[in-house]
C-alpha cells in the first residue's frame, strides 16, 4: 500500500514538474474508474433519458480539467477535487443537451406546488394518496412524476456550485480547514437538518438513502441487500429524494455534497 502511494506521489511530482503529456495520460488512466463510478451514481437521477456512455465522455473532460488544475500543495486529496470537477462536467453537459421536455418541467412544478400546499395545510408531509388526489392522477402516474422530479434534483447541483460550496476546491481558495466559524456552524446545522429530514422518511426510504449516500453502494448492491429489483430501489430512491428536497428547502443541495 505504501509503495503504491509513493508511486502515485512520484507520478504527480514528475507530471507537475514537467507537464509531460505521457505522464498526464497515465494519470487520466489511473483515475478513469472514478469517472465510471460517478456516472454510475448520477444515472439514478436520469434513468433512460441520458446515455451512460455520454455521461462517461463528459466526465472524462472533467477529469482532464482536474488533472490540469490540481495542486497537491493545497492539501486536498485528488479524488475529492476531481469528483467535483467530474460531476460538474457531466451535469453541465446534461443541461446543454436540454433533453428535459417542457411538459416534464411543468409537471414537476405542479408536483412541488401540490406537495407544499398540502404540507402547509396539514402541517406534515403529504402521503402519496393525498398527492395523487390533489393532482387528480393515479398511483402509477404519481410514481412516474416523482421519478422524473429527481431530474430537477440532479440539475440543481449547478446551484450547489454557484453558491460557492466548491470554493474549498478552487485554485484561489485554501483548505476546508480555512472555513470561517460561521460557515462551519452553518454546515453543521444543515447536516443536522438533513438528519432530521431523513428520520421522517419511511423505513425503506431511510435504508435506501443510507446505503446509497452514506455506504456509497450501487443500486444493484442495494437491490441484493433488500431483496427487490433495481427498478424498485430506483423508485424508492426517487420518492425519498423528492421528499428530502421539499423538506430541506434551500438546503437541498447538501444531498450532492
Amino acid at each position: 500500500m505504501t509503495n503504491s502511494m509513493d508511486s502515485i506521489d512520484r507520478l504527480w511530482g514528475d507530471f507537475i514538474g514537467t507537464n509531460d503529456p505521457a505522464l498526464k495520460e497515465r494519470l487520466i488512466i489511473k483515475y478513469a474508474g472514478l469517472v465510471k463510478y460517478i456516472a454510475g451514481r448520477l444515472i439514478v437521477f436520469t434513468g433512460q433519458h441520458v446515455d451512460y456512455e455520454d455521461m462517461i465522455s463528459s466526465g472524462i473532460f472533467g477529469l482532464i480539467d482536474a488533472v490540469d488544475k490540481f495542486d497537491p500543495k493545497k492539501g486536498i486529496k485528488f479524488e475529492t477535487y476531481a469528483s467535483i470537477r467530474i460531476k460538474g462536467a457531466i451535469i453541465d453537459d446534461i443541461r446543454k443537451w436540454d433533453w428535459v421536455p417542457r411538459t416534464l418541467r411543468q409537471k414537476n412544478k405542479q408536483l412541488e406546488k401540490a406537495f407544499n400546499e398540502l404540507e402547509n395545510k396539514t402541517g406534515r408531509p403529504p402521503t402519496d394518496a393525498e398527492l395523487a388526489e390533489r393532482l387528480n392522477v393515479g398511483a402509477d402516474e404519481l410514481d412516474e412524476m416523482i421519478r422524473n422530479s429527481s431530474v430537477a434534483s440532479l440539475i440543481s447541483y449547478e446551484d450547489f456550485i454557484e453558491q460557492g460550496h466548491e470554493a474549498a476546491f478552487s485554485d484561489e481558495s485554501g483548505n476546508r480547514s480555512d472555513m470561517t466559524p460561521e460557515a462551519e456552524l452553518d454546515r453543521k446545522e444543515t447536516k443536522e437538518m438533513l438528519a432530521d429530514a431523513i428520520s421522517g422518511l419511511k423505513e425503506k426510504e431511510q435504508r435506501v438513502i443510507t446505503l446509497y449516500y452514506y455506504e456509497e453502494l450501487t443500486l444493484k448492491e442495494i437491490s441484493k441487500i433488500m431483496g427487490v429489483s433495481e427498478s424498485r430501489i430506483s423508485q424508492i430512491h426517487s420518492k425519498a429524494v423528492f421528499r428530502l428536497k421539499n423538506k430541506m428547502g434551500r438546503y437541498r443541495n447538501l444531498l450532492f455534497n
